[in-house]
């Protein structure tokens, strides 16, 4: 896993504005853009609250971790992965082994705000949203703030604002698209 860092991986909690700054950074940059929960539903034909229900949190991670596998081997992409994909250390090595990991941080409360009407969110299904927000941000913090190159806090802030401050940061950090 000694590859040059080839891409831009967004990590971060569900809410944090992976995927929407993730395609304003990929256009502002002309780079590809993969949302690793939709590379999911793309392969399987079926949303990810049906896998959830089907094979559980566990078969839904072992189909996530064949996506980032896949998605580490390309070139010149922005990466939005689920939040919870840093769950798994193979997922962390890859990612860290081959692109500019940037963990997009932002508040419960804002969390709260951008996924109140999101109806595919499983984690956050029948349970006190809160709740498992507040969990899931003392689970996870420490496994972005390990892997990450740059963190950026999103709270109350716009897209296009996030998009160019990831690529004032990739700039800093060397980052330079692949030659195809």
């Amino acid at each position: 896993m000694a590859r040059q860092k080839q891409n831009i991986y967004l990590i971060g909690p569900m809410g944090a504005g992976k995927t929407a700054v993730g395609m304003q950074l990929a256009k502002d940059l002309g780079l590809a853009f993969f949302d690793s929960d939709l590379e999911i539903q793309k392969r399987t034909g079926v949303d990810i609250p049906y896998i959830f229900e089907m094979e559980g949190e566990a078969g839904f991670r072992a189909r996530e971790t064949g996506v980032i596998t896949d998605l580490s081997k390309e070139r010149n992409a922005v990466v939005a992965t689920g939040g919870g994909s840093v769950l798994s250390e193979s997922n962390r090595a890859r990612l860290t082994a081959t692109g500019l990991v940037i963990y997009l941080k932002t508040e419960v409360e804002e969390q709260l705000k951008r996924t109140k009407r999101a109806r595919h969110r499983p984690l956050l299904a029948n349970k006190n949203r809160r709740e498992v927000l507040e969990q899931l941000t003392q689970a996870r913090t420490p496994l972005y703030a390990a892997i990450a190159d740059a963190c950026i806090d999103t709270s109350g802030k716009r897209v296009r604002a996030v998009a160019a401050e990831i690529a004032k940061l990739a700039a800093e950090h060397g980052f330079a698209p692949l030659q195809k």
